[in-house]
């Protein structure tokens, strides 16, 4: 039986976790939970499921959970925490061995960095933990001896194909994604994209942020960075080709010519079992079996970095290393989240908002923790200014 708490229980994640670990009673308990401000959502999960502990960030939202927690039998002796201090609450929580990290941006981090401190195992589904932060994370996962298992169904695909595998006869990792809503619109048109069409994503239902960042290719970016971490492989040897079926996950190379793809549904519940059951395979509903018969091919292509410049970006924060790829990853959450998503912005200016903060950025090559912090609030105050400046008058030519 494998204890679990989660970080982003209200997210699509986090749910789809929780559906894990209810078909499987008799593998996972789930005994802690942390979100946003879902009070209704975070009220049901406690009820089905009898955790331990329950977070949200925004304290009144803590305060009516309460509320509504001690009213009721089953519920009342839950303990209810809140803000950063309660996501550490749960992150930490002593009924938990495993840790699913499903919040959304580098808020991730630090609780993510608290939970391994904590010897506990860790499934993230949070990018940015690792593209903030990689050379520290895998560090304290090394100090503390516990296992980082990817959740992403790229990651896990990968993950999977090297099981076993001389990570000396690997040749190359090549990253697949499906090319988002925009992979046959011309630039033009992506420029001025409506929110309403970024979302509209054709194999994937995600959360509003990763759905954007998987529509300017920014979500692939970030998917490269965490590769480069997780099986320390160096940017010449990963690539990414856009492959629409959203069928073959990723792929592996091997030096004699072989190459080996993770094939499977589009359906995330997959890899999140894969990551909690490792290394035995669960049985699943079936909700995860795959008709190839149906599928009846699968195309690639080459992705069009003038066109989605957000992953010729991220290669380059990759590259730099230290603090840039913290510094990217702030002004994509900015640009996105705080500005497009509340229809601020063009869908174009997110990348220009990245490449001038990075442009900006004064690099600090081996950081600590503080440096990297700093630079991210740095990097989303930057951001913060060049788009508000924007969506005033709309020209960039003043933007320095």
């Amino acid at each position: 039986m494998k204890h679990i708490s989660i970080l982003g229980s209200a997210g699509s994640i986090g749910k789809q976790t929780i559906d894990v670990a209810l078909s499987h009673p008799d593998k996972f308990k789930v005994v802690a939970l942390a979100s946003y401000n879902e009070v209704d959502m975070l009220e049901k999960q406690a009820q089905e499921l009898g955790p331990a502990a329950v977070s949200l960030s925004v304290p009144d939202a803590a305060k009516a959970l309460q509320a509504r927690l001690a009213k009721n039998r089953k519920t009342e002796d839950i303990n209810v925490f809140s803000g950063s201090e309660g996501l550490m609450k749960i992150a930490t929580c002593s009924n938990a061995d495993t840790v699913v990290t499903a919040v959304v941006g580098s808020v991730g981090l630090l609780p993510t960095l608290e939970a391994i401190r904590h010897g506990k195992n860790v499934a993230v589904a949070n990018k940015e933990t690792l593209v903030c932060a990689g050379e520290i994370v895998m560090r304290e996962v090394k100090r503390h001896g516990v296992t980082l298992m990817p959740i992403d169904s790229e990651h896990s695909a990968i993950f999977q194909c090297l099981n076993g595998e001389k990570r000396e006869h690997l040749k190359r990792i090549i990253i697949t994604c499906s090319g988002g809503p925009f992979r046959t619109a011309d630039k033009e048109t992506m420029e001025n994209a409506t929110k309403e069409e970024a979302l509209n994503h054709p194999t994937w239902k995600m959360g509003g942020k990763i759905t954007i960042d998987s529509a300017t290719l920014m979500n692939k970016g970030l998917e490269v960075i965490e590769a480069h971490w997780l099986y320390d492989v160096p940017y010449d040897q990963i690539d990414v080709v856009i492959h629409p079926q959203s069928i073959i996950h990723s792929m592996v190379e091997f030096h004699d010519g072989s190459v080996m793809g993770q094939i499977g549904v589009h359906d995330m519940r997959v890899p999140i079992q894969y990551a909690l059951s490792y290394p035995e395979r669960f049985r699943s509903g079936d909700y995860a079996f795959l008709d190839l018969v149906k599928v009846g091919r699968f195309d690639f292509f080459p992705p069009d970095m003038e066109k989605f410049p957000c992953l010729r970006l991220a290669y380059g924060a990759g590259r730099l290393g230290g603090t840039m790829p913290a510094v990217m990853n702030a002004a994509n959450e900015v640009a996105v989240v705080e500005f497009f998503l509340k229809g601020r912005c063009k869908f174009g200016d997110i990348a220009k908002t990245v490449e001038k903060t990075m442009y900006m950025h004064k690099l600090i090559e081996k950081p600590s923790l503080e440096d990297i912090l700093k630079s991210d609030e740095w990097a989303r105050e930057h951001a913060r200014s060049i788009l508000s400046v924007v969506e005033i008058d709309g020209n960039w030519d003043n933007i320095q």
